[in-house]
């Protein structure tokens, strides 16, 4: 245990906040998989529900506020770019908070730690634990400081919803080129199986990526295409 709050208090740190009840930090990091190991033990699926309607609320009403010449629709889908997983992603990289989760074995060797859809729920799960520590206003504080730069990318359209279409949008928009994914090697059992592809523009290499299935090292390859296709490399 003496390890684990030192990792917690790592994480604090790093988030800049200071938990009254250090439990609901643990609890926002801890994975359902762990938790189904385990008698009595609180997991984050109810805090990213909670989390999500704290989120949903502070941009909402940040971008009404702020931006009172734009429409209901114009608005509703910038709050869309701003609170999708790919930008939830983003955070969590940011704190790297991977490393702070309690899961199962399993689940870890089958790239849990770095799997999407997993950081960005935890993301979720620690805005509820803080709105569950200390109320609105923190959770809302540590929402705005930690989303502006997402939220500036959301006013300029320069969040991607999905990367390999965006990739594709861009490449052929005024030609016909040609882009292929292909799978270079795999590694490891099947239960953990890594997986590492390159995309290809008319069979010149634009972009690598890996992940723990097919379709992630793919959306991973063309993120990393449109990083040097939007900085001219």
């Amino acid at each position: 245990m003496n390890n684990r709050n030192t990792l917690l208090n790592e994480l604090q740190e790093k988030i800049n906040y200071k938990f009254k009840n250090i439990e609901f930090l643990n609890t926002s990091v801890t994975h359902s998989s762990y938790a189904k190991q385990k008698n009595n033990i609180k997991y984050n699926e109810r805090l990213e529900f909670l989390g999500d309607s704290v989120l949903q609320l502070t941009i909402t009403e940040y971008l009404f506020v702020n931006f009172k010449n734009k429409k209901e629709g114009e608005l509703t889908k910038i709050r869309a770019l701003i609170v999708c997983e790919n930008s939830l992603y983003e955070v969590a990289l940011k704190f790297d908070l991977g490393k702070y989760l309690l899961m199962s074995k399993g689940e870890e060797q089958t790239g849990g730690r770095e799997r999407v859809s997993i950081l960005a729920d935890t993301v979720e799960a620690l805005i509820a634990a803080i709105y569950l520590d200390q109320g609105l206003n923190p959770s809302k504080n540590f929402i705005l400081n930690n989303f502006d730069e997402i939220i500036t990318k959301s006013l300029n359209n320069k969040i991607i919803l999905d990367y390999k279409t965006r990739l594709q949008e861009l490449i052929q928009k005024n030609s016909n080129k040609e882009i292929t994914y292909k799978l270079v090697k795999h590694e490891g059992p099947p239960h953990k199986r890594k997986f590492y592809v390159k995309v290809l523009v008319n069979e010149i290499e634009f972009g690598n990526g890996y992940g723990y299935s097919k379709k992630e090292a793919e959306k991973q390859a063309a993120k990393e295409a449109l990083r040097r296709y939007e900085n001219g490399e």
